[in-house]
C-alpha cells in the first residue's frame, strides 16, 4: 500500500470555489449533528485522508465491541464511547461547537462510506454501526437541539391532538414505554406509518392502531434513526454505481480496498525465531490453541488429505505465522497429500510451488501476509467442498451449533456464540468462542486475526513465551501513518506525492 504520510499534496473533494466552501463548511460544522447529506467541499491532504479513515475504523469497532459487551446506551456503554470519541478527536459533547472536529466527522464518514459501499457485507456492517453511533449522539442532545435538528433536516411529524389524546389516553398509557399520567399531558405524541417505527413496534413500546403508530416524543429517536438508516442505504446504493469507475483505476482500488479490508493490527509476517513450532506439536496445538477456523481447515486435511487452494492459502499461511519454516511447511503437506489421492511426484510437481510461493520463494517472491479475520471474513466464500472461510460467517447455523457441541462448548456458551452470530458479530463470536474453550470470564484483547488468537491462547495456557517473542512483528506501516513520528514525514517524496495526487483527483465523482 501507499505511504501517504509521506505526501505534500492534496486530494480535491470538490471543484468549487473557495468562498463557497468556506461558508458551507460554517453552516455545516456549526451543527452538532447531521445526516451526512452534503460531500466535502475542500482540499485534504492524503495523510489526513489515511489518519482520518483509519480513526473512523477505530471508532466504529468500539461501537461495535460496545454494543455486545454492555448494555446499548447504558451508562457505562456511554462513559466509554465517549472516552473513545475523545481520545480519537471526534465531537464528543454535543452542545459544544468544535468546527474541527466535526470537520474530521464529516470527512472520514464520507471516505469510509467509498470504501464500504462495495459489497453488501461491508454496507451492513458500515450503516448498523453508524446507525448505533447516531443514536448515541442523539441521545445526548438537548430537547432543544433535537427540536433544532429535526427542523434543520425537514423532518416533519404529525402530532395528534389534544382531543385524540384524551380520547385515546388509557391505551397510550398502557402501551407506551416509559410515560406515565404527568408525561402523557406534558409531550406531544405523533402518528406515523408503523413500518416507519418497527423497532419500536418489534419491542412493544408504542400503540398501534388502523396501521399507525402513536410514538411519545421522547421514542421520537426510532423515527429518526429510520430516517438515517434509509437514506445512509441509499448513498452507500448510488456510491456502488460508480465502482466500475472506481475498479478502472488501478490506483485507486488498492487504496479502498486496504480500507475496508482493514483490521489495524499487527500483520504476523516477520517472524524472528522460524523453526519453533515442529511437526509433531501441530496437532495438538490445533486442539487447544488454533482459532475455529484453522481447527476446521486442520481437521478436514487430516480427514481428506487434501485442501484446495483457498484452504491452503489460508492455513498454509497461518502455519507460516506461527512459526513452521520453509521445510517443515513441505513436509508437512507433502507427508498429508501422498496419503490420500495424490503421490510425491506430482505433489513436487503441482503443489511445492505454491508453498514456495507462500514464503515468497517463487514468482514475484513477495513475503506473503497470514490473513487477518477481516479478509477471512471479506473474501471469497466457501462453496462445495471448500473449509476455508470462517465458520461463524459462512456456516449454516445448525452445522456451526453441532460443530461447537462437538468441542464441548456448553450449551449456555453455545447460545451466547450463535444469538452474536445472529447479530453479524463474528469475530465477537470467535472471542467469545475463545474465552469459553480456555475458561475465561473477560479477555483483555479485541480480536482481530486467527494468529493473535493462537499468541494469546498459547500466553494462557503458560507455554507461549517463544511463540510470542517469534511474533512480536512491527504493526504495518499503511495502517499506523497517522502514530509514527514526524521523521518519516520529512523524507523527499516528491515523486510519490505527484504520483499520489494524480491517484486521487478524480475521487469527488464517486461520492
Amino acid at each position: 500500500m501507499y505511504r501517504m504520510e509521506r505526501c505534500a499534496c492534496t486530494m480535491l473533494f470538490s471543484g468549487r470555489n473557495k468562498k463557497l466552501v468556506s461558508n458551507s463548511k460554517t453552516v455545516l460544522y456549526a451543527q452538532p449533528l447531521q445526516f451526512y447529506g452534503q460531500p466535502p467541499l475542500e482540499n485534504i491532504s492524503l495523510s489526513e485522508f489515511e489518519s482520518f479513515a483509519v480513526d473512523r475504523l477505530k471508532l466504529l469497532k468500539t461501537v461495535e465491541n460496545l454494543g455486545v459487551s454492555y448494555v446499548k446506551y447504558s451508562e457505562q456503554y456511554s462513559k466509554k464511547l465517549e472516552a473513545e470519541l475523545k481520545t480519537l478527536n471526534f465531537p464528543y459533547r454535543t452542545e459544544v461547537d468544535d468546527p474541527e472536529k466535526q470537520r474530521k466527522d464529516h470527512i472520514s464518514h464520507f471516505i469510509l462510506r467509498l470504501a464500504y459501499c462495495q459489497t453488501e457485507d461491508l454496507r451492513r456492517w458500515f450503516i448498523q454501526q453508524e446507525v448505533d453511533l447516531f443514536r448515541y449522539r442523539f441521545n445526548k442532545l438537548s430537547c432543544k437541539k433535537k427540536l433544532e435538528f429535526l427542523h434543520n433536516n425537514n423532518l416533519q411529524y404529525n402530532t395528534i391532538s389534544v382531543e385524540e389524546k384524551n380520547h385515546l389516553k388509557e391505551k397510550l398509557l398502557i402501551s407506551s414505554y416509559g410515560i406515565n399520567g404527568v408525561t402523557l399531558e406534558e409531550q406531544d405524541f405523533y402518528k406515523v406509518p408503523f413500518q416507519d417505527a418497527l423497532d419500536l413496534v418489534r419491542t412493544r413500546k408504542v400503540y398501534l392502531k388502523e396501521g399507525y403508530a402513536y410514538i411519545p416524543h421522547n421514542e421520537i429517536v426510532a423515527i429518526v434513526l429510520n430516517d438515517f438508516r434509509t437514506r445512509l442505504s441509499k448513498a452507500l446504493a448510488l456510491t456502488a454505481r460508480s465502482l466500475p469507475a472506481v475498479h478502472s483505476d488501478e490506483r485507486l482500488q488498492p487504496l479502498l480496498n486496504h480500507l475496508s479490508h482493514s483490521y489495524l493490527g499487527q500483520d504476523y509476517s516477520v517472524q524472528k525465531n522460524v523453526g519453533k513450532i515442529s511437526l509433531e506439536q501441530i496437532d495438538s496445538l490445533a486442539g487447544k490453541s488454533f482459532p475455529l477456523c484453522m481447527r476446521q481447515l486442520h481437521q478436514a486435511l487430516r480427514d481428506n488429505h487434501h485442501l484446495r487452494h483457498g484452504g491452503r492459502m489460508q492455513y498454509g499461511l497461518f502455519l507460516k505465522g506461527i512459526g513452521l519454516s520453509l521445510e517443515q511447511a513441505l513436509q508437512f503437506w507433502r507427508m498429508e497429500f501422498i496419503r490420500g489421492k495424490v503421490d510425491a511426484d506430482k505433489f513436487d510437481k503441482a503443489y511445492a510451488y505454491s508453498v514456495r510461493h507462500m514464503f515468497g520463494k517463487e514468482g514475484k517472491r513477495a513475503d506473503y501476509t497470514p490473513y487477518s479475520c477481516m479478509k477471512v471474513i471479506l473474501s471469497n466464500p466457501p462453496s462445495q467442498g471448500d473449509y476455508h472461510g470462517c465458520p461463524f460467517r459462512h456456516s449454516d447455523p445448525e452445522l456451526l451449533k453441532q460443530k461447537l457441541q462437538f468441542y464441548k462448548v456448553s450449551p449456555s456458551g453455545v447460545n451466547q456464540i450463535l444469538d452474536l452470530v445472529k447479530g453479524m458479530h463474528y469475530q465477537l463470536a470467535c472471542q467469545k468462542y475463545f474465552e469459553l474453550t480456555h475458561n475465561v470470564e473477560d479477555s483483555t484483547f479485541s480480536l482481530s486475526h486467527p494468529n493473535q488468537y493462537f499468541i494469546e491462547s498459547q500466553k494462557h495456557l503458560g507455554g507461549g513465551k517463544d511463540v510470542k517473542r517469534e511474533m512480536d512483528t512491527p504493526q504495518r506501516s499503511q495502517e499506523n501513518s497517522a502514530a509514527r513520528g514526524s521523521s518519516a514525514a520529512q523524507e523527499p517524496a516528491v515523486n510519490e506525492s505527484q504520483y499520489l495526487a494524480e491517484m486521487t483527483k478524480n475521487l469527488e465523482t464517486y461520492f
